[in-house]
């Protein structure tokens, strides 16, 4: 009546492992949230004039990055909790999307971090002056803003890894073939 059967135990593995990919997908999630409400309010005013992330096109970039990183994230572990075998479209879903998201939110981290760099450094070979002598608040939310993407994508690896193994486990190895009639030796690949 309420013994374990195999089946009973199959169930259970793919739970805890559900649960942890699950986890898994929520953490960028937060991580996404928090990097994307810092850039939001990341402005500041002052005798030199005013600073808002939407005066500068990369991080507008980062804003909407990480919107679109949280939301595929909370909806990747919404479809990850169900019960459900991972079929071969679900697999390539995940894998796909997991490797596009992965390489959009680096792009984004990317680009802000060379914004960040100018920003502390200035470029004098194009007469561009450093700005965070004169906004360090501002400067110090984008450098938090853009570290915490970075980590995302640190996770987004950890998840396209993932669900590479998940898809590329599903196809059998190689078979090896003998075809040599003549008496050939050949090397196998």
């Amino acid at each position: 009546m309420g013994g374990l059967t195999q089946e009973n135990v199959v169930e259970d593995e793919n739970y805890g492992s559900n649960m942890a990919e699950t986890m898994m997908r929520l953490l960028p999630m937060g991580l996404c949230v928090v990097a994307l409400v810092i850039m939001l309010k990341d402005s500041q005013t002052n005798d030199f004039g005013s600073l808002s992330y939407s005066d500068l096109g990369t991080f507008r970039y980062l804003v909407h990055a990480n919107g679109i990183c949280a939301a595929y994230s909370l909806l990747s572990a919404i479809v990850a909790a169900l019960p459900r075998p991972t079929t071969m479209p679900r697999a390539w879903t995940f894998f796909l999307l997991d490797q596009m998201l992965a390489y959009i939110i680096l792009a984004a981290g990317a680009a802000s971090i060379e914004v960040v760099y100018l920003a502390y450094k200035g470029d004098t070979s194009v007469t561009w002056s450093e700005t965070c002598g004169s906004f360090g608040g501002f400067c110090r939310k984008a450098t938090a803003s853009v570290a915490i993407t970075f980590i995302v994508s640190l996770c987004y690896v950890g998840i396209s890894l993932l669900s590479a193994y998940r898809l590329f486990s599903k196809y059998d190895a190689p078979v090896e073939h003998y075809n040599n009639k003549r008496g050939i030796e050949m090397a196998n690949y």
